[in-house]
């Protein structure tokens, strides 16, 4: 594909993604796009029955037609053209019913670059082209099989027919599928062809006997092959016939025709397999290699042929091939996988599978190799594998999470009351304090943030003022880091604002700080800036990261030891670090290189040895004004209301009472959703409002809201839980808890909600 122009049609009605899209392959350069645009797919049939195109990107939602059917009908009229279809975020599932149906690719909006674009355009083309040479070897073989007098079939573990192709003369496919061998010839032959299969699924290893059978009144011989039938597992599921007529050998001029016929079929059939199957002699040296070898290795068999087996497919020899080949030639077969080369010195895996070939006295001559590519499967497997690590790993974090919020609630509650309780406390335990409480909401944030990224879903974005965000990464460093360390900012009044996560660049600026700190074992300065900068055109096309516009720019600066040459292009790569074992894990630089591109930012790094380092991150500047979180909304007092509180966790029960007294409520206390029912009862017109934690023993916090609101229609109630499925928001929601609270949650929160549901406001 490289180099070659690609025919497109766009099927979309949004004018807006049309343009984006065509911009977005104006930045390609490695290849030229022919975009034709049609708004409707009746459009798109009328263009298709009188051009071709490489490929066609379709939207499933037109003016004329929605949903899956759009595909049907467009794959149905484009026929062989690979068809990629384009879909919002929140469609992927119908998308990925359009790939079952035959879609070769889909891309999400918002989501695509021009590089992707080409990436997925060039992927489905070539995809095409190998599904089509795929069906064409498949009609060859088919074609093969077909013209020849072998009856190929496979039998379950009880011997019943379970595939039948070439049946010999007198039955149909139909009169075999589903029987065994008794039901379809007499009793003496099927007792002797039972007796030969079901010796092969005992030992596991294939037989060859010459046999008579009786199809109804005629007798035929036939040269009968018997091969276990295994899964990917190598576990047995039956066995795989194959048997040649052989009646006509019993006239000698005639039966060296039909084996010189057998092996030229046998010949072809070898070719038209994808499989790679050589023979070697005992010497290794080649002796037969067919089309399938050709295509996978790149040795022609004129080249192949006498060449010494080792030498042209490995590295080098190898105790694994030798012992490959030490059983081959004792036990009759060996199988595995093995990592072999091609005639371009590429690396392909392969599962292999040698057979020991032997003379008509039994004595060995030969070793039979059929190699099967599982280079690509083996990616998909680890693919695979990762998506199940990470699913273990949001598995994990959800089962903790619940317990690690309810740990975290009376330390974020109690780290806001503490100042509260002691006034007169000096100016650094007030400080302290102040750390103490916002690593207490960091820990649940990042409680937070990693059970989003184990389910795959973006950190929340809010208008930010980074200036706030850097003044309070310096207090925590000159409280943690050496006095060595001198530590100042420098952070223009009037920086623009950002959209992102708060979390997120807080670990971006921690992580470049301590890195910054470790490069200065003996001390040195640490200097955060920040400034606003216009990214104009020149500077744009010098760095291909950079858009025109407006950005943030953040720098972190050391007097430390610098980054060599060699090892600054490789220091953003995960798991590289230059720090000794156990110091440091590769990942802090990827991180955040991974949290500045998903803000659609870029970072650049200056540094020479023994003269230090600067990290400058840029960030696109946003409009509109800073957003207000809760926490940062005045105390909300009460007026002496009566709160029923219902937790499990006795920390969370002296911490909630403590919090809502002190701004004067009452309080009530209950352990389990049955004491909340029977407390409620006893003072429903004195109790205001209650706090219902979701996840309690005995009688769980759903049941006993729903129990609540038969005794009182109009109770007032905040539901509270440390992790809550999309499934179980749903659930409170329906039995109409419209005010939620999740923990751990600081005091503001807590008194922010109350009020809301005291006013109606819920």
């Amino acid at each position: 594909m490289a180099g070659k122009n690609i025919k497109v049609l766009l099927v979309e009605d949004n004018p807006g993604d049309v343009f984006l899209l065509q911009e977005f392959l104006k930045e390609v350069t490695t290849v030229v796009v022919d975009l034709i645009p049609v708004e409707q797919l009746s459009e798109a049939i009328n263009y298709l029955a009188k051009e071709i195109f490489d490929v066609i990107l379709l939207d499933l939602s037109l003016p004329d037609s929605q949903g899956l059917e759009t595909f049907v009908i467009a794959h149905h009229q484009a026929k062989a053209t690979p068809i990629i279809v384009l879909t919002g975020i929140n469609d992927e599932t119908l998308a990925i019913r359009a790939m079952q149906e035959g879609a070769q690719d889909y891309l999400v909006k918002g989501q695509v670059t021009g590089d992707l674009l080409v990436r997925s355009m060039r992927y489905a083309i070539e995809r095409q082209r190998a599904d089509d040479a795929l069906r064409h070897s498949e009609e060859r073989f088919r074609v093969a099989l077909k013209n020849s007098p072998i009856f190929v079939y496979n039998q379950d573990m009880e011997l019943r027919y379970t595939w039948v192709y070439n049946p010999p003369s007198g039955l149909t496919v139909e009169e075999i599928l589903g029987k065994q061998d008794l039901d379809i010839m007499p009793g003496e032959d099927a007792q002797r062809l039972t007796t030969i299969k079901r010796g092969v699924l005992t030992i596991g290893i294939g037989m060859r006997e010459e046999v008579s059978i009786t199809i109804k009144d005629t007798t035929r011989y036939y040269d009968l092959t018997v091969e276990p039938l295994r899964n990917e597992s190598q576990a047995i599921l039956g066995v795989t016939c194959a048997s040649i007529d052989i009646s006509e050998r019993q006239a000698a001029l005639r039966e060296r025709k039909l084996a010189e016929e057998k092996i030229r079929e046998q010949a072809a059939l070898l070719d038209v397999t994808t499989d790679a199957i050589c023979v070697r002699d005992l010497n290794n040296q080649i002796i037969f290699w067919n089309k399938g070898a050709e295509t996978l290795y790149g040795w022609k068999a004129t080249e192949a042929w006498g060449k010494n087996a080792t030498e042209l497919l490995f590295d080098e020899p190898s105790p694994e091939i030798e012992a490959a080949l030490l059983q081959a030639t004792s036990k009759g077969k060996w199988q595995g996988e093995l990592t072999k080369l091609t005639k371009m010195g590429k690396e392909i895996l392969v599962a292999s599978r040698w057979t020991l070939v032997c003379s008509e006295q039994g004595k060995p001559k030969a070793i039979l190799t059929v190699d099967t590519d599982i280079t690509d499967k083996k990616h998909l497997e680890a693919q695979l594998f990762r998506a199940q690590r990470l699913e273990s790993i949001g598995t994990l974090a959800s089962g903790i999470a619940h317990d690690l919020n309810n740990i975290l609630t009376p330390i974020l509650a109690g780290a806001q009351l503490l100042p509260l309780k002691f006034p007169d406390a000096d100016e650094r335990t007030h400080h302290l304090l102040e750390i103490l409480e916002i690593n207490a909401r960091r820990g649940a944030d990042l409680v937070k943030q990693v059970l989003s990224f184990a389910r795959g879903v973006e950190g929340k974005r809010i208008t930010l003022q980074l200036r706030h965000l850097i003044v309070e990464v310096a207090k925590i460093l000159k409280e943690t880091f050496p006095r060595s360390i001198q530590i100042s900012t420098d952070v223009l009044q009037d920086l623009w604002m950002v959209s992102g996560d708060s979390t997120q660049l807080h670990q971006v600026l921690m992580n470049l700080c301590v890195n910054a700190r470790d490069a200065m074992p003996n001390g040195g300065s640490l200097i955060i800036s920040a400034e606003n900068l216009l990214i104009d055109e020149n500077y744009a096309r010098m760095n291909l990261e950079a858009k025109e516009g407006p950005y943030i720019a953040i720098t972190v600066s050391d007097t430390g030891v610098g980054i060599s040459k060699e090892i600054l292009d490789r220091i953003f790569e995960p798991f590289f670090t230059t720090k000794d074992v156990g110091k440091g894990t590769g990942l802090g630089l990827s991180t955040v290189l991974g949290i500045i591109k998903s803000h659609g930012g870029f970072v650049n790094v200056y540094s020479e040895l023994g003269s230090g380092t600067s990290f400058k991150v840029y960030l696109p500047a946003v409009e509109g004004m800073e957003t207000i979180t809760p926490e940062e909304l005045p105390p909300q007092m009460g007026h002496g209301e009566l709160i029923l509180i219902v937790d499990d966790e006795v920390a969370i029960q002296e911490i909630t009472k403590t919090s809502l007294e002190t701004h004067n409520y009452k309080t009530l206390i209950a352990n389990d959703g049955i004491e909340a029912i029977a407390l409620y009862a006893q003072n429903r017109d004195k109790i205001s409002a209650v706090l219902m934690d979701i996840m309690l023993p005995s009688l769980d916090g759903l049941t006993a809201i729903r129990t609540l609101q038969k005794i009182n229609p109009k109770v007032r109630i905040i539901a509270t839980s440390g992790l809550m499925s999309d499934n179980k928001l749903s659930t409170v929601a329906a039995v109409g808890v419209n005010t939620f609270l999740v923990k751990p949650y600081t005091v503001n929160e807590l008194l922010v909600s109350l009020q809301k549901v005291l006013s109606g406001a819920n």
